[in-house]
């Protein structure tokens, strides 16, 4: 009686490498491929784009925003918005130089443990208000940023005092061992304590949350907390990539303008779904590298840099465009055999229920 069942197991279908490939990348199928065209065409336009210092170069001015786009994913995910991640970057700029124009001698890794904390605090009144106060995200953390960059304007009178030491900016644009960018390192390690917290059961948690916050409350996520430490790890990394900025570009009021839309876009881009509930930090990663890769190759072509937010404005809405399409209705329609159902064959009993030959309807 075994034989058949062998028989048959033998004969069923094992599914292609290529479906097994992309069914291993997942949802981020598509922004690594993409990234892979956009390595391609950097490497015919400009030949010495991957010579150890041109590549190494470009990863560090990626960096900011890959660490960006790791804490956006993480409040994405679970359902939220944040938008004040740019004014958090620009907040944390102007502080640390203020810091060292009254401390000039505090060492860097205090100043940068301060504006960690500071960036968390800010995550954390985001995430309360959202969760506890039920305000939108979006209008709390839009808020958040009107805040930060009234607050950065209004001490600063729009021209930032100060300098940032060179100990402070190493990490921005220093190298290790004489050849890796600290930033490179940074990034590194953001994203692979990104990848530990999602893998973790906070991150198992934090999808679920995203996916359905009143199925995960009924299973007992504690749904208030959960969101709330998504926002503060979203505002710690905002406050790391200050660090970068500010080492790499020194001090502006204007060093974070921007970065929260290319987070966003960033994360869109590397498949996650807005509302919740589906996406990978790596393909979020990925968005971020394939951003700049593209921003990088428009530079190198000559096209204005004014056309960025053009750009992102219409890779926002072709991914969230895509990603809601109903491609299993499209698949059936053009599916040969799965067209619409013919004509219902016309009902041959009379209005009385009777056949007209006189008999009942069997």
């Amino acid at each position: 009686m075994s034989a058949p069942s062998e028989t048959t197991a033998k004969r069923a279908p094992t599914a292609a490498p290529g479906r097994r490939i992309v069914r291993a990348l997942g949802t981020g199928a598509p922004v690594y491929a993409l990234l892979a065209v956009l390595l391609l065409a950097l490497l015919i336009t400009d030949p010495g784009f991957y010579e150890p210092d041109s590549f190494l170069s470009f990863v560090k001015r990626a960096a900011p925003l890959v660490i960006l786009a790791a804490g956006q994913y993480l409040v994405i995910v679970s359902g939220e918005f944040d938008l004040s991640v740019g004014a958090i970057v620009t907040a944390g700029v102007v502080v640390a130089a203020e810091l060292y124009g009254s401390f000039p001698d505090a060492h860097w890794l205090v100043v940068t443990a301060v504006l960690l904390v500071a960036g968390g605090l800010a995550g954390l009144v985001s995430g309360l208000i959202t969760t506890v106060l039920r305000v939108p995200s979006f209008i709390t953390t839009l808020g958040m940023m009107l805040i930060l960059e009234g607050a950065v304007f209004f001490w600063t009178g729009g021209s930032p005092q100060g300098v940032l030491p060179t100990a402070f900016r190493q990490l921005g644009r220093g190298t290790a061992f004489g050849w890796l960018p600290w930033a490179v390192v940074a990034c590194l390690v953001a994203g692979t304590v990104a990848v530990l917290v999602t893998r973790s059961d906070f991150g198992r948690t934090l999808v679920a949350t995203g996916d359905s916050d009143r199925a995960a409350a009924l299973s007992g996520v504690r749904v208030i907390r959960v969101r709330t430490v998504a926002f503060v790890l979203s505002g710690a990394a905002a406050a790391l990539a200050a660090v970068l900025v500010g080492g790499f570009s020194g001090v502006s009021a204007q060093a974070g303008r921007g970065y929260e839309f290319e987070a966003i876009t960033a994360v869109v881009l590397g498949g996650v779904v807005l509302g919740g509930g589906r996406g990978s930090v790596v393909a979020a990663m990925a968005g971020a590298f394939s951003l700049q890769a593209l921003f990088t190759l428009l530079n190198l072509q000559g096209v204005s840099g004014a056309l960025e937010s053009t750009v992102q404005g219409v890779i926002v809405i072709a991914a969230v465009g895509l990603g809601a399409a109903d491609w299993s209705r499209l698949r059936r329609r053009t599916s040969p055999g799965t067209g619409p159902p013919g004509p219902v064959p016309p009902d041959r009993t009379h209005p009385t229920g009777t056949h007209p030959s006189g008999g009942t309807p069997s």
